[in-house]
């Protein structure tokens, strides 16, 4: 049998390194990560599970990468354990034997489509939603899905086999299933089909890794609902089975308990920016509510009397249309948990009402039951009773998830599936499929590699379950008195009790994992949402320490809100991490990303972010606008940063434009500032507030009612986040903020005529997050002032408006710009996939962006600024500034590359004379010794890293001139630039020092003593 591996040595690194490149992580840190799936166990059950840390995480892309791996692990005799989206609560991804982690949803590829016999094929990692969405594109449809279906894999429903919408039609997953392809423990490629399917269905993993797998696939037609209440289970029971009687062609069934019904009426509203988001929500009645949904075409008139027969009511359409519309959100209701007590069973539909009535008999805290109904008469119930895993009584309330499969077993039925947990009831799961399964597995994995104690069990587990089970009254008895009322979060180590609240409402499903820029291009689980949500309670539970590096995972977030979007919780995940910016750099006084200290310096001095003069603030505006700007007036163009001094076709564009349009403007001229969001995202907050107080009041004394903005960001500042501030600070307030299309729109029809010049180019449009899904939702006048240019073909990207993708910028390009262009590259290519000429933006930072990031992934496509295209269609000669972009980006990007702390120690190596010169004297006697008495030098390697906090302040003055020159030597900068560094950079190394020096220590210490000894 395989022996339990936490660590590889040396060797078994390279050898992995050799197979998967950058696609494996060692980090200790990161393998923290994928100690667990969704479920939240009780301290007592986890003690039984022992060391879950698997030894290294790899990200398997391809078929050729999978047979390698099952090599290394038979040559080294190491667990594999695979893992997709990892959307399950039942130990099928827990590595009890460390060994390695197989992320296999790379492999997410639709590798064809055949409409003639109704078959897709797919790489194994897709996510559900991804292939729906793509099958619907060619008219077609998926026959079943699963209720995780924004996260969880094809390959993963599978490996776990369960029930899901469309399953009354078509069955369980594995009936909608034609074949799978996988990749053995001992080194063999099989294709399974049909009777043979049945021996990897629902097997975890424990077989090998599945690569491909064949669906059945469906028309698509639009699914409509009729929703119906019950007044008990006894009568939505038979209601369910007189359809079934009658055959009535209907697609899914689905049902909810008044407890559940109950918990949703209750769930509190989605926020944006802490507003809450007016989304109207019928109120559910407080009974047990069901869902039958079908293909719009179906006659299932008969239906309504069979409702009526089992003396049901049909409810309005809008909640029928409520209910579908959340179908992938169901866990919205452990917002009021915060925790969850799970107990999934199957159970005959002839038995719904027996079991709900003996639930309520014997449970006497609140279960939540959501339902869905089988082929062949069978149910599946997904029990939740809230309570709060912090509480001691969790673990006495824990055993009633036993009283739950014992009540589904009293009346035919079982547990819902097996896995690590439910080991012991994997007979009754497999019935007389569990001997060829086990035959299968003896054959081509006699040494269990693969997912070892998934399907065989701990034997603590198993001991633990019998016992529950002999004393399952007892246990029921006590957990009946084991709940626990609302608890409220208070703060924690510094972390804010509504942030800590969220950590664990979190519900780890994986929704905001998939489309996170941040995730997609690091690839590392604690770079996600949910990861990082994970963080947060092993910190407070004491089992993670925040450290730089994890701090760092925070700062990095893009703040495009993808998250937001796709939480089925609406957890305000965006605005935490925000609020834990400021909690980190100011309370904490932990570093923010190293250059946003050069910005904030030039931000005090000179009011912009790219260390430029504000005396050439407008220097951009053309002479015959300036000559029309009022000193006064109700409305004020305000540029930007970036507008300003680096893309000015964007500012010159827009002011054109609104020229054009008639409108009368000011300016603030060399008086306007930054609008202070990147020092939000930099957690300096004191600088924001110095920022906004400035702008605010400049604008108030040219009696500007109406501030018009070209960068999205700005926009989300003025209309959003100024008010906020404002009201906090006891500012008065009365300003309104648009962006410049918005303005542009309403004056259409003296504008549209004017545009003369055509374009004759096909044009993809990129939505900015900070206009659109994290901003103000603009989306239409854009798109209408680009259509209204001549000769534009205007082309819709794959991810558009309210899913549109994050460029990557600004937080990744300042902090990793390969990441960034990685990230870029993925929005690039869906403007090559429509055949683009051209992909036109509107934010100045996503232009700096994806010019990068063009050139770097050698795409040949025009990245072009909304404004500028549209004013050059007026006739207007306006440059374009790619080249000035990348110019100036230069700079910034060597000066990243300078803050690593690698180079960062290359340089003080550099500054060694100097220091050592700069030392007081009875120090520098203290260095000789290290050349001149034996062991001096071991002595010192510890003392070096906690003397040099000690003596940085008072060296670094002394230095500073030959660190300027340093500098110079390695970052090429315009004069202005280089001017201004003397006055930019001791404030800025001042901050950055605390804590860059124990990154840079362990590495500068034997280059130092190396120094010492030869000098």
């Amino acid at each position: 049998m395989v022996k339990a591996v936490y660590e590889l040595n040396e060797q078994q690194k390279k050898e992995l390194i050799s197979i998967f490149g950058e696609g494996v992580n060692f980090k200790k840190k990161e393998r923290h990560f994928y100690t667990h799936d969704v479920g939240a166990l009780p301290p007592v059950v986890k003690k039984f599970l022992g060391k879950t840390e698997p030894a290294a995480i790899v990200k398997v892309r391809n078929e050729e990468q999978a047979v390698k791996l099952m090599e290394f692990a038979r040559k080294h005799g190491i667990a594999i354990v695979p893992r997709a989206g990892a959307s399950s609560g039942y130990g099928g991804v827990i590595p009890t034997k460390g060994g390695i982690v197989a992320d296999v949803t790379p492999m997410k590829k639709i590798i064809s489509v055949d409409k003639k016999s109704m078959k897709v094929t797919v790489g194994a990692g897709i996510v559900w939603e991804k292939l729906e969405s793509k099958l619907n594109k060619e008219g077609l449809a998926v026959q079943a899905v699963p209720s995780s279906a924004m996260s969880a894999t094809v390959g993963g429903w599978l490996a776990q086999n369960g029930v899901g919408y469309g399953s009354y039609e078509y069955g369980w997953s594995q009936h909608t299933m034609d074949s799978a392809r996988v990749v053995l423990p001992n080194g063999e490629i099989k294709d399974f089909t049909g009777d043979e399917l049945q021996k990897i269905v629902g097997t975890m993993g424990t077989i090998g890794i599945i690569t491909e797998v064949t669906l059945k696939v469906r028309e698509f037609e639009k699914t409509v609902a009729i929703s119906a209440k019950f007044q008990n289970a006894t009568s939505m029971q038979k209601a369910i089975s007189l359809v079934g009687e009658r055959k009535i062609p209907l697609w899914s069934i689905s049902f909810i308990n008044p407890e559940w019904a109950k918990m949703r009426n209750r769930a509190p509203p989605k926020t944006h920016y802490g507003e809450p988001v007016e989304k109207h929500s019928p109120e559910l009645p407080t009974t047990y509510i069901c869902n039958f949904a079908y293909p719009e075409s179906r006659d299932v008139s008969a239906l309504k009397d069979i409702i009526k027969e089992a003396e049901g009511e049909i409810l309005p359409d809008e909640i029928a249309k409520h209910e579908t519309e959340e179908w992938f959100r169901s866990m919205k209701v452990k917002r009021l948990g915060p925790s969850f007590i799970p107990a999934e069973v199957l159970v005959p539909v002839s038995a719904i009402g027996k079991v709900f009535d003996d639930i309520n008999k014997k449970i006497a805290l609140p279960v939540l039951v959501e339902g869905m109904v089988a082929k062949g008469d069978q149910a599946v119930l997904l029990c939740f009773i809230p309570h709060f895993e912090r509480s001691f009584k969790f673990n006495l309330a824990f055993p009633l998830g036993i009283s739950i499969v014992k009540i589904a077993e009293e009346n035919g039925g079982r547990i819902y599936t097996s896995g690590l947990y439910f080991a012991k009831n994997a007979d009754k799961v497999f019935g007389d499929k569990l001997l060829k399964i086990q035959e299968l597995k003896s054959q081509v994995d006699p040494d269990d590699i693969m997912n070892p104690e998934t399907l065989t069990g701990k034997s603590l587990i198993k001991a633990g379950l019998s016992l529950a089970k002999s004393f399952e009254p007892m246990g029921r008895f006590v957990g009946n008195r084991s709940g626990v009322g609302y608890r409220e979060f208070t703060e924690q180590k510094g972390i804010p009790g509504d942030v800590l609240s969220h950590a664990y409402t979190c519900a780890q499903c994986g929704y905001c994992v998939r489309e996170c820029d941040q995730y997609y291009g690091r690839g590392w689980e604690s770079q996600s949402p949910r990861g990082k949500w994970f963080f947060l309670k092993e910190y407070i539970e004491g089992r993670a320490k925040l450290d730089q590096e994890q701090v760092d995972t925070f700062m990095a977030c893009t703040t495009c809100e993808m998250c937001d979007y796709y939480c089925q919780l609406d957890l305000p995940i965006e605005r935490s991490w925000m609020t834990l910016r400021e909690v980190f750099v100011q309370q904490k006084k932990m570093m923010t990303i190293p250059p946003f200290e050069i910005m904030a310096q030039s931000l005090e001095k000179e009011r912009n972010i790219w260390a430029n003069y504000r005396k050439d603030r407008d220097g951009w505006l053309p002479n015959d606008i300036r000559a029309k700007i009022k000193d006064k007036a109700e409305i004020a163009y305000f540029a930007g940063c970036t507008a300003s001094f680096v893309e000015k076709d964007v500012a010159v564009g827009t002011v054109r434009l609104l020229d054009e349009a008639g409108i009368e403007f000011t300016y603030l001229g060399e008086k306007e500032a930054c609008c202070g969001i990147p020092m939000l995202v930099a957690g300096k907050w004191d600088i924001f507030e110095k920022i906004m107080k400035m702008n605010t009041a400049n604008m108030q004394k040219r009696g500007v009612k109406t501030v018009v903005t070209s960068c999205p960001a700005c926009l989300l500042m003025w209309r959003t986040l100024y008010p906020q501030w404002a009201e906090k600070l006891g500012m008065e307030y009365k300003i309104d903020a648009r962006h410049y299309s918005e303005v542009l729109v309403d004056k259409m029809d003296i504008l549209k005529p004017k545009f003369k010049v055509p374009l004759n180019k096909i044009v993809a449009w990129h939505d900015s997050c900070h206009i659109g899904r994290a901003g103000a939702g603009v989306y239409e006048p854009p798109r209408e002032l680009l259509k209204a240019i001549p000769g534009v073909e205007f082309r819709e990207m794959e991810h558009n408006r309210d899913k549109a993708l994050c460029c990557g910028s600004v937080v990744t390009l300042i902090d990793e710009p390969k990441v960034a262009g990685r990230i870029g590259n993925i929005r690039l290519q869906e403007a090559v996939d429509q055949n683009a000429d051209i992909m036109a933006a509107l934010c100045p930072c996503c232009l700096v962006q994806f010019r990068i990031a063009a050139r770097d992934n050698n795409v040949d496509m025009e990245i072009q600024d909304l404004g500028a295209l549209a004013a050059r269609s007026l006739g207007y000669d306006i440059p374009d500034t790619t080249n000035v972009t990348l110019t100036a980006w230069a700079t910034f990007d060597k000066m990243i590359e300078l803050m690593v702390p690698e180079n960062m120690t290359e340089m003080m190596v550099e500054l060694l004379p100097d220091m050592m010169e700069a030392m007081p004297s009875y120090l520098q006697m203290m260095m000789k010794t290290v050349k001149y008495v034996p062991g001096m030098d071991s002595l010192m390697k510890p003392l070096m890293p906690k003397m040099m906090p000690l003596l940085m302040p008072s060296l670094m003055p002394k230095v500073m001139p030959k660190m300027l020159k340093a500098v110079e030597k390695r970052v090429p900068m315009p004069d202005y630039m280089l001017e201004q560094m003397p006055d930019l950079m001791p404030a800025a190394m001042a901050n950055l020092m605390p804590n860059m020096l124990p990154q840079i220590a362990p590495l500068l210490t034997p280059r130092m003593i190396e120094y010492i000894k030869s000098h």
